[in-house]
């Protein structure tokens, strides 16, 4: 799928979509939607973060997320979880096309966290196909 010819009712679903996961899960701080080949598709971000920067190293870092649970034979990445000093970073893959990234504060719930941010890769992933 292009996603340079996303139609504005497809855009306001995946914005309606991000907004709702963002109303859901208090912990989250930003949140992106991007190609697999790192290309913003859509976001949500509270600071001032250069999108295009977050897109490209959300592709990169799930590319060798593939490559290091191919090469440990651990099947497919579900999610890449990153913990920080003041917070986490969560990738998941939204369809064959997308990924979803998440930026949350450092106490979030991360169960919860995982719950709501699935079922967004989901509604996303078909969003996008």
């Amino acid at each position: 799928m292009s996603f340079g010819i996303l139609t504005n009712k497809i855009s306001e679903e995946i914005t309606d979509c991000i907004s709702e996961l963002r109303f859901k899960s208090p912990g989250i701080l930003d949140i992106a939607v991007v190609s697999v080949e790192g290309l913003p598709i859509a976001s949500l971000m509270l600071d001032n973060i250069d999108e295009t920067r977050i897109s490209a190293m959300t592709a990169a870092s799930l590319s060798l997320g593939e490559r290091v649970v191919s090469e440990l034979r651990k099947g497919k990445v579900k999610k890449i979880l990153i913990e920080g000093d003041n917070g986490y970073i969560v990738t998941m893959q939204a369809g064959e096309n997308a990924v979803i990234t998440v930026s949350t504060t450092p106490d979030t719930k991360l169960g919860l966290l995982f719950l709501d941010l699935e079922r967004a890769a989901i509604k996303l992933g078909k969003l996008l196909t």
